[in-house]
């Protein structure tokens, strides 16, 4: 009889910094929308499933935004303030919405920005909305759109955020939801204390479903920095020999790095209350000297990319008859710091995140259960085979039919069922099965095509590189001249101007408005980094780093993991 056959799920959530360091006040609204959609929905899923269990990964940067989204929330609700510092809910919170031109014409432009078939038209209501807008705009009359149609625009909008557990038993979205037009103050303010709850049960319930060994909780360095890079550019050249990169080396990369790791393992701490053992590394970007790093700070596993495997052992798993390789993990490193690795089945985590939303939701699960038998039958003999599927927990179910709820729970209950399956953790996982194969070498390189040139590498990736460096010169010369609030503020600026999603966006190939946006962002980051130090804002923080213009799959929130 042969083993079951081990199934990880390891959902990664992750938001950059979007909050100005000075003011509080957010310039894009991803993290409280995919709290109230993604994050609630897969709890919900997971606590309501008996054999359901996964392996969620927060990132700080994302649950520290969280909590202050509900702290601002909350104190606003208590009569404690009168703004908010979102303009989106600020907007929703309006007392009288009667929206000045400014105001209107981002509305216009900020409360369509979601899957309309998934999650506008699918609505009556909220799509006539949009056939007006489009109208209006044809023929120049958007002015001619009345406070009403703003107040149920900015309404609808936040209703189709919701998360599909949310819309389908909360009593709240359900009234508004039927009401569909005319909403009042009130209805508009019932909405604000539903998403101030949601915020604000985030973080007890994860711990809730820890205890109840429903779910292992990981984290990533504090502000999701690419760490190989951060240690030494040259990395980068491992994969890609040509990658164009700075001039030098990132200065004082190492102790960077290790600050990151710290505040990681502090941060889970606190909001979570236990100390992680696993990690995901920002990307999946790894090298020796960043899992050596990892096992140094007592994590006892991260995971990365398949890529890498290919590149470590120098050749494609895949065109093995069996590819076992793929599924265990693999010891890395030496002494205290060695620690086990877990690679991604790139197959299955891209059928997920790019393929399935397409399908009939049934059809879909076949077919998911039809490749896991295909692994099953390859690895019979295997003392205990793993299949590791990792993606991006938030941006791939807008895309499926009902935010993906009926798939996922199709999907647990599937594996959960059937006893050739064995639903797990990383950590659980190992405590059964420690690893026993030694990797000798690691190849540098992420979960995206097992190299790094989603971050590095041309011209405009790598000028982002420069100006991360120049500020960083800026940083060690005047670090020491503040007061201890003023290093703390400086400090924490820098933490979010090392973080990936910058370079992320750089690039020809991802959409124009995307790239304007975290263009902007990054350069305002490392502006505010020089004003902290009390230095001017160079004349390079002006300058355009990159365009856009491309239609990058999935609207460039994900990637596959591989190219082919």
């Amino acid at each position: 009889m042969s083993r079951p056959l081990s199934v990880i799920f390891y959902w990664h959530m992750h938001q950059p910094f979007y909050c100005d360091a000075d003011s509080g006040r957010y310039h894009l609204p991803w993290v409280y929308l995919h709290a109230i959609k993604d994050y609630t929905d897969m709890a919900e899923i997971i606590s309501q499933l008996p054999g359901a269990r996964a392996v969620i990964n927060y990132v700080p940067s994302l649950t520290a935004q969280i909590e202050d989204y509900a702290a601002h929330l909350r104190d606003f609700l208590d009569g404690k303030h009168n703004d908010i510092n979102d303009p989106l809910l600020a907007a929703l919170a309006d007392s009288d919405g009667n929206y000045d031109k400014a105001g209107r014409a981002y509305l216009l432009e900020a409360c369509f920005r979601l899957n309309h078939e998934r999650n506008m038209h699918r609505y009556p209501a909220f799509s006539l909305l949009w056939q007006m807008a489009e109208h209006a705009k044809g023929h120049d009359a958007t002015a001619y759109l009345g406070s009403s149609y703003f107040t149920d625009l900015v309404t609808w909008y936040h209703l189709a955020w919701l998360g599909e557990t949310v819309r389908q038993h909360n009593f709240v979205a359900r009234r508004l939801i039927e009401k569909a037009k005319n909403f009042s103050y009130q209805d508009r303010r019932d909405l604000v204390t539903l998403i101030a709850s949601l915020l604000d049960n985030i973080p007890a319930t994860h711990r809730k479903l820890v205890e109840e060994g429903k779910i292992e909780l990981t984290t990533t360095p504090y502000a999701h920095p690419i760490i190989p890079l951060m240690l030494d550019f040259n990395t980068a050249r491992e994969t890609v020999a040509d990658a164009m990169l700075p001039a030098e080396p990132y200065p004082g990369g190492k102790e960077r790095a290790e600050e990151h790791i710290a505040m990681a393992i502090t941060h889970h701490e606190q909001v979570f209350g236990h100390k992680p053992a696993g990690c995901w590394p920002a990307e999946g970007a790894v090298s020796n000297k960043t899992l050596a790093m990892l096992g140094k700070a007592d994590f006892n596993w991260c995971a990365t990319g398949e890529a890498v495997l290919h590149h470590s052992l120098k050749h494609n798993v895949r065109e093995q008859q069996s590819n076992r390789d793929l599924y265990h993990p693999w010891l890395v490193g030496e002494g205290d710091e060695q620690i086990s690795c877990f690679f991604r089945d790139d197959r299955l985590s891209d059928l997920l995140g790019f393929e399935y939303s397409r399908w009939k939701t049934q059809d879909a699960i076949n077919n998911f259960m039809h490749e896991l038998a295909g692994i099953h039958h390859r690895t019979q003999g295997m003392d205990a085979p793993v299949v590791t599927i990792i993606m991006d927990g938030e941006n791939a179910w807008e895309h499926y039919h009902e935010n993906a709820l009926p798939f996922l729970t199709k999907l647990y209950q599937s594996i959960a069922e059937n006893d050739d399956y064995d639903l797990t953790t990383c950590s659980d996982y190992l405590a059964a099965h420690p690893a026993t194969e030694k990797l000798d070498h690691l190849v540098s390189g992420s979960w995206v095509y097992g190299n790094l040139s989603t971050w590095i590498g041309d011209t405009a990736k790598t000028r982002g590189w420069e100006l991360l460096i120049e500020a960083k010169h800026v940083y060690d010369k005047h670090i020491d001249k503040l007061s201890p609030e003023q290093q703390a503020a400086a400090k924490e600026q820098l933490r979010i101007c090392e973080g990936s999603d910058w370079c992320w966006w750089f690039g020809d190939y991802n959409p124009g408005a995307a790239v304007r946006d975290f263009d902007n962002l990054y350069r305002r980051h490392l502006g505010k980094l020089h004003q902290l130090l009390g230095c001017a804002i160079p004349a390079s923080l002006n300058v355009s780093i990159s365009h856009g213009g491309g239609d990058a799959e999935g609207g460039g929130t994900m990637r596959r993991g591989s190219d082919s």
